[in-house]
C-alpha cells in the first residue's frame, strides 16, 4: 500500500511539473526577453583575435523594425561579452552607440559595433 502511494505521488508531481511548460508557466527565459524600443533583436558579439575576447565585434539584426532599438541591442550584446569575460562592461567603441547614424556601416538589415572590453 505504501509504495502505490509513493508511486501515486510520483506521477502526480511529474505530471504537473510538465503540465506548467504546457501553459507557459516554464519558460521563464522566454518571458523574460530583453526588448528595445519594444522590439527584439537577434545578435551576438565575437572576439575578433580568436583567443583574446578582448576585442570584439557585436551584430544585431533587424535595423529595418527599429534603428535605435538595434543600436541599443548591439551595445547591450557588447556589454554582455565584456561581462562575460571581463566582469565589467566598461567598453571603448570604435564603432559604437556614439556614432552618428548616418556613419554607422548598415547592411542586409543588420548594424555592427567594434569595440574593446576595458580591463578593470
Amino acid at each position: 500500500m505504501l509504495r502505490f502511494v509513493l508511486i501515486a505521488a510520483l506521477a502526480v508531481s511529474v505530471s504537473s511539473v510538465s503540465g506548467c511548460s504546457r501553459l507557459g508557466l516554464g519558460s521563464f527565459a522566454k518571458a523574460e526577453r530583453t526588448t528595445f524600443d519594444g522590439q527584439r533583436f537577434r545578435g551576438k558579439a565575437r572576439a575578433t583575435t580568436g583567443k583574446e575576447p578582448v576585442h570584439f565585434v557585436s551584430t544585431v539584426n533587424g535595423v529595418s523594425k527599429s534603428l535605435d532599438g538595434a543600436v541599443a541591442a548591439a551595445e547591450h550584446q557588447g556589454k554582455i561579452h565584456c561581462i562575460k569575460y571581463y566582469g565589467t562592461s566598461d567598453i571603448d567603441w570604435e564603432v559604437g552607440p556614439d556614432t552618428p547614424r548616418e556613419a554607422l556601416g548598415l547592411e542586409n538589415d543588420s548594424v555592427t559595433f567594434m569595440g574593446t572590453c576595458r580591463d578593470r
